[in-house]
């Protein structure tokens, strides 16, 4: 415990701000997904953050900063005292990205692994992945158009 709290206390006043900012949105995210479902976990999260709405290039500092995020919020929710999915990780670290004015969309893909469907959910900006969870994502095959597929299978 005094170990982890060493490793806080000599992380920048930035990152410690992106610290207790991911630990408070994956309490909420973990109990909200679990309250309210996914899709209005989505439109809240969605809506909590200032979408980047101008499709300008990605500069490489906005990229290694993103990443620098996914990390902290990867390595939060490692310490945490409940685990949290990589839906919760992505609905926060979205929102956290957007709220940064970076245009941060959350990618779901999904495979079949022998008679289990498995599916994964990760953050792309500008078609790079931002998440610092590796080449986890490259075993799911994502889904297009993710709120149209919502629509077509709700109804």
């Amino acid at each position: 415990m005094m170990r982890r709290w060493r490793r806080f206390r000599r992380l920048s006043r930035f990152e410690r701000g992106i610290v207790l900012e991911a630990a408070a949105g994956l309490l909420i995210a973990w109990l909200a997904v679990r309250l309210l479902g996914f899709r209005i976990c989505r439109a809240v999260f969605k809506d909590a953050g200032t979408s980047a709405r101008n499709s300008k290039a990605l500069e490489a500092s906005s990229l290694n900063i993103a990443r620098r995020i996914a990390h902290l919020e990867a390595v939060t929710a490692v310490n945490l005292f409940f685990r949290t999915s990589c839906l919760e990780q992505s609905l926060v670290l979205c929102r956290m990205l957007r709220r940064r004015s970076m245009n941060a969309a959350i990618r779901i893909g999904a495979r079949k692994e022998g008679d289990r469907f498995e599916a994964h959910a990760w953050i792309e900006m500008e078609g790079n992945v931002v998440d610092s969870g590796g080449t986890e994502y490259l075993h799911f095959v994502p889904f297009e158009h993710f709120e149209s597929s919502m629509r077509t299978q709700t109804n």
